[in-house]
C-alpha cells in the first residue's frame, strides 16, 4: 500500500475535499463555504490525508480559545478501512493539543456507530444529544467531548 501522507490542507484542496464532502456526507458544505474554510477563516483548521498525491480524507477544526470543535471527518469511499480517518484523527488532536487545544468536541449521527467507534477510540465521550439536529431525516446527533488528560 502506498504511503499516507496527513498535512495541512490548503486552497488547492477546496475542489477534492468538495468532492469527498459531496460523496460522503448527505447535506455537503458548498464549494464556497469550504473555500471559506480553507482560504478565509482565522479560526478554522484544516488537514487533508492523500495517498500518491490525491486526497482521500480529511478533517476540519474550529479553533475556539481552548477548545477544537471538529465540524467534519471523511474519507473518500474506495479508501475507508485503511486507518486512514484514525490517522487523521490522531494527528489533529496531537497537533492542537501541542498547541493549546484542551478540549475537543463534536457531533456525530446517533447511527453511525462506526463513526462513534472511533471517536470513543480516541477517548471522546457522549456528554449530550442534540434533538432532531441533521435537516436531511431529523436524527439526532450525539454530542462527544475529549478533555485533555494530564499525561498530554
Amino acid at each position: 500500500m502506498a504511503d499516507i501522507i496527513v498535512r495541512q490542507a490548503n486552497e488547492k484542496d477546496v475542489e477534492p475535499i468538495y468532492e469527498i464532502e459531496r460523496l460522503c456526507f448527505p447535506d455537503p458544505w458548498s464549494r464556497d463555504s469550504l473555500r471559506y474554510e480553507l482560504e478565509e477563516n482565522p479560526r478554522a483548521f484544516y488537514i487533508a490525508a492523500e495517498i500518491d498525491e490525491k486526497v482521500v480524507g480529511y478533517a476540519g477544526l474550529w479553533w475556539i480559545e481552548d477548545e477544537g470543535h471538529i465540524t467534519n471527518v471523511a474519507v473518500r469511499p474506495g479508501f475507508r478501512n485503511r486507518r486512514i480517518a484514525t490517522g487523521i484523527i490522531s494527528v489533529l488532536i496531537e497537533f492542537t493539543v501541542s498547541k493549546g487545544i484542551k478540549h475537543h468536541t463534536l457531533e456525530v449521527r446517533s447511527s453511525n456507530e462506526a463513526a462513534i467507534g472511533l471517536y470513543e477510540k480516541h477517548g471522546f465521550k457522549v456528554e449530550g444529544v442534540r434533538k432532531k439536529y441533521y435537516l436531511n431525516n431529523g436524527e439526532d446527533a450525539l454530542i462527544m467531548w475529549r478533555h485533555e488528560s494530564k499525561s498530554e
